[in-house]
């Protein structure tokens, strides 16, 4: 056996088992010398990536930033999570934002900055900053639904695919708090925090459905019906204060319109982000909307929404649904 382990380890291509990576949760090493960091460059960078998570009545980041000089990068750093490296020489051959994936850990994502000069990283920034900052909330999402699969309340998904054709997978402590035969609220909700998903559908319109008046109309609809408040003559509804905006996405081969905006309880004083994702279902009669929305009062909301919305990324059809 001895003998067996040693030849294997004296083999070439033996894949290198990589460690697991480091670092919190919405955490970004920037790799950028200090004179740039402090300089048009830096500022940049942190408008991208430090700038305010949307409908967030308070201030939050959307990453948190820790700055590490290209000449101190030592290996603690080198394990990190998320790590965006800036090379700045005029003597490259070729410019661009590349994208590495599990460098030195593992997962982790590496996106490498390069240019001749600080104004044409700066310029990257301009162009493809909306690729990075996805890039990494992906690789955050993906984190978060590879832990859901391995601890999984898997009665839920089921449940689930009984009423829709599709279905979301939901970690440990996760529970139905309502199922009809259109629409199906799933909770996790502790004394502070909540963190739910609603997955409802509505008969498709033929006319422009997707845009923002007709998802907000069924929306209210919908909930209005299915959401009440604490008390009498109180439900949840979309907050008017708050104008919502929709992105038109496309996700592992599905169209999908993306819906952010606040909540809020009417007659009342309780009020959150929230997000959805609709979609057509595969015969095209019916709108499917899986919604993730935080009710967070005494703590900062933004790891909070970035988990329970990763889960919407883990639709699946049903295996006939796909026929």
């Amino acid at each position: 056996m001895f003998l067996t382990i040693l030849a294997l380890a004296g083999c070439k291509g033996t894949a290198t088992l990589l460690p697991n990576v480091s670092g919190k949760a919405g955490e970004v090493v920037v790799v950028m010398d200090r004179e740039n960091w402090e300089g048009e460059l830096g500022n940049q960078t942190r408008e991208l990536l430090a700038g305010d998570v949307p409908y967030f009545v308070m201030q939050e980041q959307l990453f948190s930033l820790v700055n590490v000089s290209p000449t101190g990068f030592p290996d603690l750093f080198k394990i990190h999570r998320n790590i965006v490296m800036f090379d700045i020489d005029p003597q490259l051959d070729t410019t661009g934002i590349l994208y590495r994936y599990n460098v030195w850990a593992k997962p982790q994502i590496v996106a490498q900055v390069c240019a001749y000069d600080a104004e044409g990283a700066a310029e990257l920034l301009k162009t493809q900053g909306k690729i990075l900052v996805e890039a990494i909330e992906q690789e955050e999402r993906d984190r978060i639904i590879a832990n859901t699969m391995l601890y999984e309340e898997s009665d839920i998904a089921a449940k689930i695919s009984q009423i829709f054709p599709g279905t979301l997978h939901f970690p440990v402590g996760y529970k139905i708090r309502k199922a009809t035969d259109n629409f199906i609220w799933v909770a996790n909700d502790k004394q502070y925090v909540y963190q739910d998903v609603f997955v409802y559908r509505y008969p498709a319109e033929q006319d422009h459905p997707f845009t923002s008046e007709n998802i907000i109309r069924h929306r209210n609809e919908i909930l209005k019906e299915n959401v009440p408040g604490m008390f009498e003559n109180t439900y949840m509804t979309t907050s008017d204060f708050f104008v919502p905006q929709i992105e038109y996405l496309r996700y592992r081969g599905r169209d999908i319109v993306q819906t952010r905006g606040m909540w809020e309880v009417k007659n009342d004083y309780m009020g959150g982000p929230f997000v959805s994702h609709s979609f057509y279902s595969p015969d095209g009669k019916d709108i499917i909307v899986i919604e993730a929305f935080v009710y967070a009062p005494r703590y900062n909301k933004r790891q909070y929404l970035r988990q329970v919305e990763s889960l919407l990324y883990s639709w699946q059809w049903n295996e006939k649904a796909e026929k």
